[in-house]
């Protein structure tokens, strides 16, 4: 907890325990005082996790569908908007996908479209890999060699 937060948190303290003192406030469990200590306190702590949860998620070997799911999970309660949401987004996506978005004349506008599109580019690059890997296959099976694709 940071200064300020301390001395708001010392505040609140002084003030709940009056309130409790008077009879004025009571808590039927241990439960609802935290709930309420969360509701108080919890939500800019909340949004300063998800924060460096944003800076610090990677698609690495997941499909983009995966990396899409956990990065909107983690976007939920962030307080980042429009901006800065894309810039978190494309800094985490693999550096090939990101390259090809960021060449393309029409880049995307929203969130969700930047969404769309990096699906699309990973499913096309995927299947462009399997194809590949088929027919290095069956170039080897007829006994010629074939090099290896690189990742």
């Amino acid at each position: 907890m940071n200064h300020n937060k301390e001395g708001v948190a010392d505040i609140w303290k002084e003030n709940v325990l009056e309130d409790l003192e008077a009879g004025e406030m009571k808590y039927e469990s241990a439960g609802e005082f935290l709930a309420e200590i969360k509701k108080e306190f919890g939500r800019e702590d909340e949004e300063v996790l998800k924060m460096v949860e944003l800076k610090r998620i990677e698609q690495g070997g997941r499909t983009i569908e995966e990396f899409v799911q956990d990065f909107k999970r983690i976007a939920r309660g962030s307080g980042y908007k429009r901006c800065l949401l894309i810039e978190e987004f494309k800094q985490g996506i693999n550096g090939m996908i990101r390259w090809r978005l960021i060449e393309v004349e029409n880049q995307p506008g929203s969130i969700e479209q930047w969404f769309k599109r990096t699906i699309a580019l990973d499913r096309n690059w995927r299947k462009s890999r399997r194809k590949e890997e088929i027919l290095r296959r069956k170039k080897e099976s007829n006994g010629a060699p074939v090099p290896k694709l690189n990742n």
